[in-house]
Protein backbone atom coordinates (compact mmCIF):
# COMPACT_ATOMS: atom_id res chain seq x y z
CA UNK A 1 0.00 0.00 0.00
CA UNK A 2 2.85 2.38 0.87
CA UNK A 3 4.53 1.72 -2.49
CA UNK A 4 1.31 2.53 -4.32
CA UNK A 5 0.90 5.70 -2.26
CA UNK A 6 4.47 6.80 -2.90
CA UNK A 7 4.16 6.22 -6.65
CA UNK A 8 1.03 8.39 -6.63
CA UNK A 9 2.87 11.04 -4.61
CA UNK A 10 5.73 11.16 -7.11
CA UNK A 11 3.36 11.44 -10.07
CA UNK A 12 1.41 14.29 -8.51
CA UNK A 13 4.54 16.09 -7.33
CA UNK A 14 6.03 16.00 -10.81
CA UNK A 15 2.79 17.35 -12.28
CA UNK A 16 2.30 20.19 -9.81
CA UNK A 17 4.96 20.99 -7.21
CA UNK A 18 7.42 18.99 -5.18
CA UNK A 19 8.02 19.37 -1.48
CA UNK A 20 11.16 18.32 0.35
CA UNK A 21 11.87 18.04 4.07
CA UNK A 22 14.50 18.34 6.78
CA UNK A 23 14.80 15.43 9.22
CA UNK A 24 14.34 16.25 12.91
CA UNK A 25 16.05 13.45 14.83
CA UNK A 26 16.82 12.64 18.47
CA UNK A 27 20.14 12.14 20.21
CA UNK A 28 21.22 15.70 20.94
CA UNK A 29 22.72 16.51 17.55
CA UNK A 30 21.81 19.84 15.99
CA UNK A 31 19.44 18.67 13.28
CA UNK A 32 18.49 22.34 12.80
CA UNK A 33 22.00 23.40 11.73
CA UNK A 34 22.27 25.39 8.50
CA UNK A 35 18.75 26.90 8.59
CA UNK A 36 19.19 28.77 5.29
CA UNK A 37 20.59 25.79 3.37
CA UNK A 38 17.50 24.09 2.00
CA UNK A 39 15.63 27.33 1.16
CA UNK A 40 18.65 28.52 -0.82
CA UNK A 41 19.04 25.17 -2.57
CA UNK A 42 15.36 25.17 -3.50
CA UNK A 43 15.60 28.70 -4.89
CA UNK A 44 18.66 27.77 -6.93
CA UNK A 45 17.23 24.57 -8.41
CA UNK A 46 13.90 26.19 -9.23
CA UNK A 47 15.76 28.87 -11.19
CA UNK A 48 18.61 26.82 -12.66
CA UNK A 49 16.97 23.53 -13.63
CA UNK A 50 13.27 24.44 -13.58
CA UNK A 51 12.20 22.31 -10.64
CA UNK A 52 8.94 23.25 -8.96
CA UNK A 53 9.77 22.77 -5.30
CA UNK A 54 7.84 24.60 -2.61
CA UNK A 55 10.05 27.39 -1.34
CA UNK A 56 9.77 26.50 2.34
CA UNK A 57 10.95 22.99 3.24
CA UNK A 58 8.97 20.93 5.73
CA UNK A 59 10.33 19.42 8.94
CA UNK A 60 9.62 15.75 9.57
CA UNK A 61 10.54 13.22 12.26
CA UNK A 62 11.92 9.78 11.30
CA UNK A 63 9.09 7.88 12.98
CA UNK A 64 6.28 9.99 11.53
CA UNK A 65 3.89 8.69 8.84
CA UNK A 66 4.33 12.13 7.23
CA UNK A 67 7.76 10.94 6.09
CA UNK A 68 6.05 9.27 3.13
CA UNK A 69 4.84 12.67 1.91
CA UNK A 70 8.33 13.69 0.76
CA UNK A 71 10.35 12.15 -2.09
CA UNK A 72 13.54 13.75 -0.70
CA UNK A 73 14.55 14.20 2.95
CA UNK A 74 17.74 15.97 4.02
CA UNK A 75 19.59 15.37 7.28
CA UNK A 76 22.54 17.26 8.76
CA UNK A 77 24.23 18.14 12.06
CA UNK A 78 27.44 17.99 14.04
CA UNK A 79 26.81 15.47 16.80
CA UNK A 80 24.94 12.49 18.16
CA UNK A 81 22.11 10.76 16.32
CA UNK A 82 19.76 8.20 17.84
CA UNK A 83 16.99 6.39 15.98
CA UNK A 84 14.44 4.43 17.99
CA UNK A 85 13.25 1.02 16.82
CA UNK A 86 10.12 2.70 15.46
CA UNK A 87 12.24 5.31 13.64
CA UNK A 88 14.36 2.58 12.06
CA UNK A 89 11.37 0.59 10.84
CA UNK A 90 9.68 3.69 9.44
CA UNK A 91 12.85 4.92 7.72
CA UNK A 92 13.49 1.51 6.20
CA UNK A 93 9.93 1.27 4.89
CA UNK A 94 10.14 4.81 3.54
CA UNK A 95 13.39 4.17 1.68
CA UNK A 96 12.26 0.82 0.30
CA UNK A 97 8.99 2.39 -0.85
CA UNK A 98 10.64 4.97 -3.08
CA UNK A 99 11.89 7.62 -0.66
CA UNK A 100 15.38 9.09 -0.55
CA UNK A 101 17.51 10.27 2.38
CA UNK A 102 20.49 12.59 1.94
CA UNK A 103 22.75 12.77 5.00
CA UNK A 104 25.30 15.58 4.96
CA UNK A 105 27.90 15.42 7.73
CA UNK A 106 28.34 18.95 9.05
CA UNK A 107 31.45 17.68 10.91
CA UNK A 108 31.18 15.49 13.98
CA UNK A 109 28.28 13.30 12.87
CA UNK A 110 30.22 10.49 11.19
CA UNK A 111 30.89 8.16 14.13
CA UNK A 112 27.23 8.29 15.17
CA UNK A 113 25.39 8.19 11.87
CA UNK A 114 27.25 5.17 10.51
CA UNK A 115 25.93 3.10 13.42
CA UNK A 116 22.38 4.28 12.78
CA UNK A 117 22.59 3.60 9.05
CA UNK A 118 23.68 0.05 9.89
CA UNK A 119 20.56 -0.35 12.01
CA UNK A 120 18.36 0.71 9.09
CA UNK A 121 20.14 -1.62 6.66
CA UNK A 122 21.88 -4.32 8.72
CA UNK A 123 22.72 -6.32 5.60
CA UNK A 124 23.73 -3.32 3.52
CA UNK A 125 27.03 -1.52 3.20
CA UNK A 126 27.91 2.08 2.41
CA UNK A 127 29.50 2.02 -1.03
CA UNK A 128 31.57 4.92 -2.25
CA UNK A 129 30.13 6.36 -5.45
CA UNK A 130 32.62 6.63 -8.32
CA UNK A 131 32.96 9.91 -10.18
CA UNK A 132 31.29 8.20 -13.14
CA UNK A 133 28.00 7.81 -11.23
CA UNK A 134 25.03 9.56 -12.82
CA UNK A 135 24.60 11.88 -9.82
CA UNK A 136 27.84 13.63 -10.83
CA UNK A 137 27.01 13.79 -14.55
CA UNK A 138 24.16 16.22 -14.81
CA UNK A 139 22.77 18.69 -15.18
CA UNK A 140 26.15 19.94 -13.92
CA UNK A 141 29.31 17.96 -14.54
CA UNK A 142 31.56 17.02 -11.62
CA UNK A 143 34.24 15.00 -13.35
CA UNK A 144 36.12 14.39 -10.09
CA UNK A 145 33.05 13.40 -8.10
CA UNK A 146 31.90 15.11 -4.91
CA UNK A 147 33.36 18.62 -4.54
CA UNK A 148 35.17 19.87 -1.46
CA UNK A 149 33.29 22.76 0.13
CA UNK A 150 34.68 23.11 3.67
CA UNK A 151 37.95 21.85 5.11
CA UNK A 152 37.77 19.99 8.42
CA UNK A 153 40.42 17.29 8.78
CA UNK A 154 42.29 17.41 5.50
CA UNK A 155 40.46 14.39 4.10
CA UNK A 156 39.08 14.10 0.60
CA UNK A 157 35.32 14.47 0.09
CA UNK A 158 33.46 11.18 -0.25
CA UNK A 159 29.95 10.27 -1.35
CA UNK A 160 28.63 6.97 -0.04
CA UNK A 161 25.44 5.24 -1.02
CA UNK A 162 23.14 2.47 0.08
CA UNK A 163 21.60 0.58 -2.84
CA UNK A 164 18.49 -1.59 -2.77
CA UNK A 165 17.55 -3.48 -5.93
CA UNK A 166 20.10 -1.38 -7.81
CA UNK A 167 18.40 1.84 -6.67
CA UNK A 168 20.29 4.47 -4.68
CA UNK A 169 18.09 5.04 -1.64
CA UNK A 170 20.49 6.82 0.72
CA UNK A 171 23.33 9.23 0.01
CA UNK A 172 25.86 10.10 2.70
CA UNK A 173 28.21 12.99 1.91
CA UNK A 174 31.31 13.11 4.11
CA UNK A 175 34.20 15.61 4.42
CA UNK A 176 32.42 17.89 2.00
CA UNK A 177 29.83 19.96 3.91
CA UNK A 178 27.48 20.77 1.07
CA UNK A 179 24.99 22.31 3.51
CA UNK A 180 27.48 24.98 4.58
CA UNK A 181 27.93 25.89 0.95
CA UNK A 182 24.17 26.25 0.53
CA UNK A 183 23.90 28.72 3.43
CA UNK A 184 23.52 32.48 3.02
CA UNK A 185 26.74 34.05 1.76
CA UNK A 186 27.40 35.97 4.99
CA UNK A 187 27.21 32.88 7.23
CA UNK A 188 30.56 31.37 6.26
CA UNK A 189 31.86 34.04 3.87
CA UNK A 190 32.60 31.41 1.23
CA UNK A 191 33.70 32.66 -2.18
CA UNK A 192 30.96 32.81 -4.78
CA UNK A 193 32.49 30.00 -6.81
CA UNK A 194 32.51 27.68 -3.78
CA UNK A 195 28.86 28.37 -2.98
CA UNK A 196 27.94 27.91 -6.63
CA UNK A 197 29.73 24.58 -6.72
CA UNK A 198 27.83 23.39 -3.64
CA UNK A 199 24.49 24.54 -5.05
CA UNK A 200 25.15 22.85 -8.39
CA UNK A 201 25.98 19.57 -6.65
CA UNK A 202 22.78 19.91 -4.62
CA UNK A 203 20.85 20.50 -7.84
CA UNK A 204 22.37 17.33 -9.26
CA UNK A 205 21.16 15.36 -6.24
CA UNK A 206 17.60 16.67 -6.56
CA UNK A 207 17.62 16.16 -10.32
CA UNK A 208 18.74 12.58 -9.82
CA UNK A 209 15.98 11.90 -7.29
CA UNK A 210 13.19 13.36 -9.39
CA UNK A 211 14.31 11.69 -12.63
CA UNK A 212 15.36 8.18 -11.58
Amino acid sequence: MKKIFFAFLLLTSISYSQEIALLKYNGGGDWYANPTSLPNLIKFTNQAINTKIKTKPATVEPGSPDLFSYPFVHMTGHGNVVFSDADILNLRNYLLSGGFLHIDDNFGMDEFIRKEIKKIFPNGNLIELPSSHAIFQGPFIFSNGLPKIHEHEGKRPQAYGIFENNRLVLLYTFECDLGDGWEDADVHNDPKEVREKALKMGANILNYIFNN
